[in-house]
């Protein structure tokens, strides 16, 4: 039996709040009350649930929230339990990557990746670095991100002098 082309699954619950605070984004510090985050965990795990069971079917997913999704525990689960379906073959988020990356070492490393984005207004670049460094010596797939700003040229071009090769700025 021939298996289908992955279906590619952009994911958005109902998560809507950031812990940075860019002055050109409209979810900057906003706070989600308990009813929204509660309602955000539900909706994952209906997800969760939905591909687990779908096990006829390929996936590739991407978490990209209205916020920073990897802050919250629920997600850094999700992704470590998906990633190890086999009929998952990706699972990304983007993520301003503020969360630690221990929760890493328990992913399969074959199936999750990250689309990390720079924020030069919000976190020092040796911190932002040092997390990407530690990405690369677990073995992580990721890319780097940082707004188009014409001030955000300079970092952009550190980042791509700083980082190896094989890491796409």
């Amino acid at each position: 039996m021939t298996r289908r082309p992955p279906l590619r699954i952009l994911y958005r619950g109902p998560l809507s709040s950031c812990n940075y605070d860019c002055p050109y984004c409209p979810f900057a510090k906003r706070v989600s009350p308990p009813e929204e985050l509660d309602a955000d965990r539900a909706s994952l795990a209906r997800f969760c649930a939905f591909v687990e069971a779908a096990s006829h079917r390929d996936f590739e997913i991407l978490f990209t929230p209205w916020g920073e999704a990897l802050v919250r525990p629920w997600y850094r689960e999700a992704m470590i339990a998906l990633g190890h379906l086999p009929h998952v073959h990706r699972v990304a988020a983007q993520t301003n990557l503020s969360c630690g990356t221990g929760w890493l070492e328990r992913a399969d490393r074959r199936s999750v990746a990250l689309w990390v984005t720079f924020h030069p207004g919000e976190v020092a670049y040796p911190r932002f670095l040092a997390k990407c460094r530690s990405l690369v010596r677990r073995g992580v797939r990721f890319s780097v991100g940082i707004v188009g700003l014409r001030e955000h040229e300079a970092h952009a071009r550190r980042l791509r002098d700083d980082l190896p090769p094989e890491v796409y700025v």
